[in-house]
């Protein structure tokens, strides 16, 4: 992961087939590099194996030697949430991914990962990968309630990837901002840059 990061610092977490080449990590790293905070930001390459995944980014954060927020996107939004139930950090979350799980019982109908289940391309280089029943059974193994005073939620309604009601619903009590239309990029990500960097105390 290379060099520790400098803190207080942002950790983006990229979504499923992204990478850190994602626009909305490339537009917060190019503010942060102008406000002279670049060795304050870092988006690692996710693994497509949830379990290593967040390995990686547990000594990402263990590394660091001060306080850690958390912007997730997608999947990142979920791994974000983990991580910062595990560590006790404050999260972003922009359009996550809410899997169905053990917690999550009588609760709404949340996302079957099981849709995922099969061959996949990353968005920015080409390369494959396959999402196994193993690795959604990890990824379901990590769902955590979310302490509510520790999240930001961004959403927008016209996600035609995900159903905002999950995340509606399972960060109810939580900060919340939803935009009506939109995407599951989160089309209005710009104007909310600098209230990001804020809510991350840089």
């Amino acid at each position: 992961m290379g060099c520790p990061l400098k803190t207080p610092a942002l950790i983006y977490l990229h979504g499923f087939c992204s990478s850190p080449a994602a626009w909305k990590s490339r537009l917060l790293a190019e503010e942060m590099a102008q406000r002279g905070m670049a060795e304050q930001f870092v988006c690692p390459q996710l693994s497509p194996v949830p379990a290593e995944a967040m390995a990686n980014v547990c000594r990402l954060i263990e590394a660091a030697n001060g306080p850690v927020t958390l912007i997730g996107s997608s999947l990142g939004g979920h791994y974000a949430n983990f991580l910062a139930e595990k560590y006790g950090l404050n999260a972003l979350l922009i359009n996550p991914v809410v899997p169905q799980g053990e917690l999550l019982r009588g609760a709404v109908d949340y996302l079957d990962l099981a849709k995922f289940v099969g061959e996949h391309t990353h968005f920015h280089s080409a390369e494959s990968f396959r999402f196994s029943a193993s690795h959604a059974a990890q990824l379901k193994a990590q769902i955590s309630r979310p302490t509510p005073s520790r999240y930001w939620l961004l959403l927008e309604t016209g996600d035609e990837v995900l159903d905002y009601r999950q995340a509606l619903d399972f960060y109810a009590s939580c900060r919340q901002t939803v935009l009506t239309g939109g995407d599951h990029s989160f089309a209005n990500f710009a104007q909310f840059v600098p209230q990001i960097i804020e809510f991350a105390g840089l």
